[in-house]
């Protein structure tokens, strides 16, 4: 059956500018002090944005620069891991989104905001050119 598709409404590009991941935190992302390792957070931090500019400007996007990315919690071993991807700004051919990494225990009600950071991405055709993207 073939897919039906439907218009585009300002409802469904809000709805794209944002994306969530969810992951719960193993012994195997952890390093001897049972904490995630930062590149696994910096990762998945990436998946965020990659999904998040995907799903914006619904072409192939490549992460073309990062920002710093703030510390501000560990995130230990056994809890709940949201990554809030988000995009902040578009220019021409490119966009920037701000992932937000927030910790929650399993067994409470609870939130704690663990690391932030920015990225730049690039929507690129089939030739891998830079194309423009839809203005936030």
């Amino acid at each position: 059956m073939p897919a039906i598709s439907t218009p585009v409404s300002d409802t469904d590009l809000e709805r794209d500018a944002e994306t969530r991941l969810v992951h719960a935190v193993f012994p195997g992302d952890t390093n001897h002090y049972h904490t995630l390792f930062g590149g696994t957070a910096m990762a998945w931090m990436d998946q965020a944005a990659f999904i998040c500019g995907t799903r914006w400007c619904r072409t192939k996007v490549v992460t073309v620069h990062s920002s710093e990315i703030d510390f501000k919690h560990p995130v230990p071993e056994g809890t709940i891991v949201e990554l809030v991807a988000r995009v902040t700004d578009t220019g021409r051919t490119s966009l920037t989104v701000r992932v937000e990494m927030f910790i929650e225990p399993m067994d409470r009600r609870e939130r704690t905001l663990a690391c932030s950071g920015q990225f730049a991405m690039v929507s690129l055709d089939e030739n891998d050119e830079p194309l423009e993207v839809p203005a936030r």
